[in-house]
C-alpha cells in the first residue's frame, strides 16, 4: 500500500562524514537476507535499487519527455534529439516521482510535474551554458557550441514556456506556483552571486543563500510538486520543499567539491568555478581564513589571473592547505544530516529509502 509503513528490518549505515551521519536502509534492498545481523557497514544503494519503487514509472516518464520535446520546426527538432540523446542521469524527475509515491500512487498530476521540472532543469542548463560561455556541458558540445548563442538562448525560452504551458494546459495551478516561484528565486541567486563575486568579500551566510536560491530551489521545487501531486497535505509538501532545500545544498555543496580535485570524470575541469570568477565554499573559508598578504594573491589569481593554469593550482593548493576542503565537507554532511531528519519524520516506505539513497549519492557521487 502506497504510503504504508513498514517494518526496515535488519539495516545497513551509509557512509559519512560526521557524527549522526548514518541513515538505515532496508535489508532487501542491500542484498542481505532478512535473518542476517545487524551490520556497520558503507553499501550506498546502486541506481537501480533506488529507482526499484518508480522505476516502471520512469521508463514511462522518459518516454513521455522524449515526445513533448519534439516540434515540427526541423532546425529545432534537431536541437531537442541533440539534447535528449544527451540527458543526465534525471536524478530531478527521480526526486519529484519518488516523493510523489511516498505519499499515493503516481497518477498523471505525478507526470505533470516530473515534466514540467525537467522542461525548466533543460531550459536552465541550455541559458547556463551561454552565460558561462561554456562550450561543453556532460562531455559532450553545448547548445551554444553548436547552434550559436541566439539558437541556445531561443531554446531555452523555448523549453521553459513548453513547461509552463504544460502545467495550464493540464490545469495543475499548484505545481504551476511552485515552479515559477522556484525559477524566480533561480533568476535572484544568479544575480546575487554576479554582484557579490566582484567584491570577492562576503561571508558563508550569503553564500547559502545564493545556493538556495539558484540551485537548491529548483531540488525542493522536486520534492514540493512531487508531494502535491502524490496528494501531500499542505504541511507535508511545506516538509518536503525543506528536504528538498537541504538536498540541494548539499549537491550544490559537492559540486564545489569537485572544483577543487575532491572526485574525477564531473565533465568539467577541475578549477573551472574559479577560472569563473565564482566563489565556491572551500574558497570562501580559506579567504576568511588567511593572513592579508595571501589574501591579496588569492583574490588577485580569481580575479586578474584566472586563465594561468599555474597560478590556479597554487591557489587551489591553499585552499586545502588551510582547511577549505574540510571545512566544506563538514557543512555538506550537516545538510545532509538535516535532509534525513526530515526524511524521517515520515512513515518508512520505499519511496523514503529510495530518497535516503538518493540524497546519500548526490553527496558521495564522484560525477
Amino acid at each position: 500500500m502506497y504510503g504504508a509503513e513498514r517494518s526496515p528490518g535488519p539495516v545497513l549505515t551509509f557512509r559519512g562524514g560526521i557524527p549522526g551521519g548514518s541513515s538505515p536502509v532496508p535489508a532487501h534492498l542491500c542484498g542481505m537476507n532478512a535473518a542476517s545481523p545487524v551490520r556497520e557497514v558503507a553499501v550506498p544503494l546502486s541506481m537501480a535499487e533506488i529507482r526499484g519503487p518508480v522505476a516502471a514509472e520512469m521508463d514511462l516518464f522518459e518516454g513521455r519527455f522524449r515526445e513533448a520535446m519534439r516540434s515540427k520546426v526541423a532546425l529545432l527538432d534537431r536541437v531537442m534529439h541533440y539534447i535528449v540523446q544527451r540527458k543526465g542521469k534525471q536524478m530531478r524527475p527521480l526526486f519529484t516521482l519518488l516523493s510523489a509515491r511516498q505519499f499515493g500512487p503516481i497518477n498523471e498530476a505525478g507526470y505533470t510535474a516530473a515534466s514540467l521540472i525537467e522542461l525548466l532543469h533543460t531550459a536552465t542548463l541550455v541559458h547556463d551554458d551561454v552565460v558561462d560561455d561554456s562550450n561543453m556541458r556532460r562531455g559532450f558540445f553545448s547548445i551554444n557550441a553548436l547552434w550559436k548563442n541566439k539558437i541556445a538562448v531561443l531554446v531555452g525560452d523555448y523549453l521553459l514556456s513548453k513547461g509552463l504551458l504544460l502545467a495550464v494546459e493540464k490545469e495543475q495551478f499548484e505545481l504551476l506556483r511552485i515552479v515559477s516561484t522556484a525559477v524566480r528565486e533561480m533568476s535572484e541567486g544568479e544575480l546575487l552571486q554576479l554582484e557579490k563575486a566582484r567584491g570577492l568579500n562576503f561571508k558563508e551566510d550569503v553564500y547559502f543563500d545564493i545556493i538556495r536560491k539558484k540551485t537548491a530551489s529548483l531540488i525542493a521545487a522536486c520534492c514540493a510538486s512531487g508531494a502535491h501531486a502524490g496528494g501531500a497535505s499542505v504541511q507535508e509538501t511545506a516538509l518536503m520543499h525543506r528536504f528538498g532545500e537541504h538536498a540541494g545544498t548539499a549537491f550544490q555543496i559537492k559540486d564545489d567539491l569537485f572544483d577543487y580535485g575532491a572526485g574525477q570524470d564531473v565533465g568539467k575541469p577541475t578549477g573551472i568555478d574559479i577560472k569563473e570568477g565564482k566563489l565556491t565554499l572551500p574558497l570562501i573559508f580559506a579567504l576568511q581564513h588567511v593572513d592579508a598578504k595571501d589574501r591579496r594573491w588569492m583574490v588577485r589569481t580569481v580575479k586578474h589571473e584566472s586563465t594561468d593554469n599555474k597560478a590556479v593550482a597554487r591557489l587551489v593548493a591553499k585552499v586545502v592547505e588551510v582547511g577549505g576542503i574540510a571545512h566544506a565537507r563538514g557543512r555538506m554532511y550537516e545538510q545532509r544530516d538535516q535532509a534525513l531528519a526530515i526524511l524521517h519524520q515520515l512513515p518508512a516506505t520505499d519511496a523514503r529509502y529510495s530518497l535516503e539513497g538518493l540524497l546519500e549519492m548526490t553527496v558521495e557521487r564522484n560525477k
